[in-house]
C-alpha cells in the first residue's frame, strides 16, 4: 500500500452520531473534505449540518434518529442504504450528554444527592446509545464483512474527575461537584469496545475507542485557568485537534488495530 493510500477514506460511508454537537460536526467535515460520504445522525439538524448539506449535497446526509431507541436506528439504517446503496463502513459513536455547569443545583451537587433520573438519562444516551448503535450498524458491518467502529470515550472514563478544579466555584458560595454518571458511562465504553473487538474480529470489523480531554468552548476564565494549569500541554484542545486520530482509526493506517484505546488528552492521564 502506498503512503497516500494509508489514510484514504474516500470509499467509506461514515456515520457520525451526535453530529449536531461541537465535535460531531468537526468529525463530519474532516471526512467530507477527504471525499468520504457522511451520514450525520442526531435528533435534529444544527446550522452546521444544514451548511454541510448545502456544501456537499451528494456526499452528506442528515438523518434524524434517537440513539436510545433501536427502532429509530433501524429506520436510519434503511434510509442510509437507500441513499448510498450500502451500509456504513465507519461508525463514530460520538453522541453523549453531561450535566452542564448551568444545570440545576441537584445535578451538580454532592454524590449523595445525585438524582436517579439524571443517572438514567446520562447512562441511557452515553452507554445504551452506543450499545444500540453497535447492535444495528455494527451488525450490518459484520454481515458485510467490513467496518471500523470508533467509540468516543473520555479521560474521565480512565481516571476520576479532579474535583479540585471546581474549588473556585465552592469558594464563591456554590455547591458544585462534577457528577458521577458521565464518568461511569465513559468507563463502560472501554470494555464494550474490547468485547465487540473480539466478538467481531473474524468478521473484519475493527472496534477501538478514542479517549479525549476537554475542548475549548468559551468556558469561563476561572475554569480555564485551573484546567489549563492541570494539563501538561497547558491548554484545552481546539475543536479540530481530534480529527487526525479519527481519520487514523477509520482508515487502512490502523488496519491491524482493534480493541485498543487511543488517548489524545494533552498529557492529562500521564500525571
Amino acid at each position: 500500500m502506498n503512503v497516500d493510500g494509508l489514510f484514504d477514506v474516500s470509499g467509506d460511508v461514515v456515520l457520525v452520531t451526535g453530529v449536531s454537537g461541537q465535535l460531531g460536526g468537526e468529525y463530519a467535515k474532516a471526512f467530507l473534505a477527504r471525499n468520504a460520504r457522511v451520514v450525520g445522525l442526531d435528533l435534529r439538524p444544527s446550522a452546521g449540518s444544514l451548511a454541510m448539506q448545502d456544501e456537499y449535497p451528494d456526499n452528506f446526509m442528515f438523518c434524524s434518529a434517537d440513539v436510545t431507541k433501536k427502532a429509530s436506528l433501524e429506520q436510519a439504517l434503511q434510509e442510509v442504504t437507500g441513499r448510498f446503496g450500502t451500509t456504513p463502513t465507519v461508525l463514530i459513536n460520538n453522541a453523549a450528554i453531561d450535566s452542564p455547569p448551568s444545570a440545576p443545583p441537584e445535578e451538580n451537587g454532592p454524590f449523595e444527592d445525585y438524582p436517579e433520573a439524571s443517572w438514567d438519562k446520562v447512562i441511557d444516551v452515553n452507554l445504551k446509545g452506543v450499545y444500540l448503535s453497535c447492535q444495528v450498524f455494527g451488525a450490518a458491518m459484520a454481515n458485510a464483512g467490513k467496518g471500523s467502529i470508533i467509540n468516543v470515550a473520555s479521560i474521565y472514563g480512565l481516571v476520576s474527575p479532579d474535583q479540585s478544579l471546581y474549588e473556585y466555584r465552592r469558594k464563591r458560595g456554590e455547591v458544585f461537584f462534577k457528577p458521577v454518571a458521565y464518568s461511569v458511562s465513559k468507563s463502560g465504553i472501554l470494555n464494550l469496545t474490547r468485547y465487540l473487538a473480539t466478538y467481531w474480529a473474524k468478521h473484519n470489523v475493527r472496534v477501538n475507542s478514542l479517549t479525549i480531554a476537554g475542548v475549548f468552548n468559551s468556558q469561563e476564565q476561572d475554569f480555564l485557568d485551573v484546567y489549563c494549569s492541570r494539563i501538561p500541554i497547558g491548554r484545552m484542545a481546539s475543536v479540530d485537534e481530534y480529527n487526525g486520530a479519527m481519520l487514523f482509526l477509520a482508515s487502512p493506517a490502523s488496519r491491524y488495530m482493534t480493541g485498543s484505546n487511543l488517548i489524545i488528552d494533552g498529557g492529562w492521564t500521564a500525571i
